[in-house]
C-alpha cells in the first residue's frame, strides 16, 4: 500500500481524538472516522549541528466528519449529500467539526486502511473544491477569532 500525499481536501481513515476526550487524559481516538485535511504544510529539511541534513516533513491538520448533527456551541458545516458521494463517502448525513482539528507529522500512527476497499488505501477521495473552499475560509475565520482548539497527536 502506498500512502497518498496529504492535500487540503482529502478525505481519510483516522482515528480522531477530539478535545474533551484529549482534556480527559486519552491519548487514542475511541473511534477511527473519516477526517479532512483542511491544511498540510511541507517543512523543508534543516541543518543539523553535525552538518548533517534532518528529513523534511509534512505537518498535517484534520478535521473530524460526523454523522451527529452538532452540540449547541460546536461549529460544524453539513455536508451535502453530492459532496459526500465524490469524496468516497456512504449516503448517512454527515457533518465536518470546525471548533477542533487533529495535528500530527504525516503519515503519523492514526491512519487506518479503509476496509474492502482495494487497492488498500487509507484515503476515501476528495471534498469538491468549492465545498472545501467554504469550509478553509470559514475554518480560517474561526481560527483567526481564537475559536479553535487544536488537539497535537504527534506524542
Amino acid at each position: 500500500m502506498s500512502l497518498p500525499k496529504p492535500q487540503p481536501g482529502l478525505v481519510v481513515r483516522y482515528s480522531y481524538l477530539w478535545a474533551d476526550e484529549a482534556a480527559e487524559g486519552r491519548n487514542e481516538g475511541v473511534k477511527v472516522r473519516p477526517a479532512a485535511v483542511v491544511l498540510a504544510i511541507d517543512r523543508p529539511a534543516q541543518k543539523l549541528q553535525d552538518n548533517k541534513a534532518s528529513s523534511s516533513e509534512t505537518r498535517v491538520y484534520v478535521l473530524a466528519i460526523t454523522h451527529s448533527a452538532p452540540i449547541a456551541g460546536t461549529e460544524a458545516m453539513e455536508i451535502p449529500a453530492a459532496v459526500c458521494r465524490s469524496a468516497g463517502l456512504d449516503a448517512a448525513r454527515s457533518w465536518t467539526v470546525l471548533s477542533e482539528f487533529n495535528e500530527f507529522v504525516w503519515p503519523g500512527f492514526d491512519l487506518e486502511i479503509i476496509p474492502g476497499r482495494r487497492p488498500r488505501t487509507v484515503a476515501y477521495g476528495f471534498l469538491t473544491p468549492g465545498f472545501f473552499a467554504g469550509l478553509r475560509d470559514r475554518w480560517l475565520a474561526l481560527d483567526a477569532a481564537g475559536k479553535i482548539q487544536s488537539v497535537p497527536r504527534d506524542a
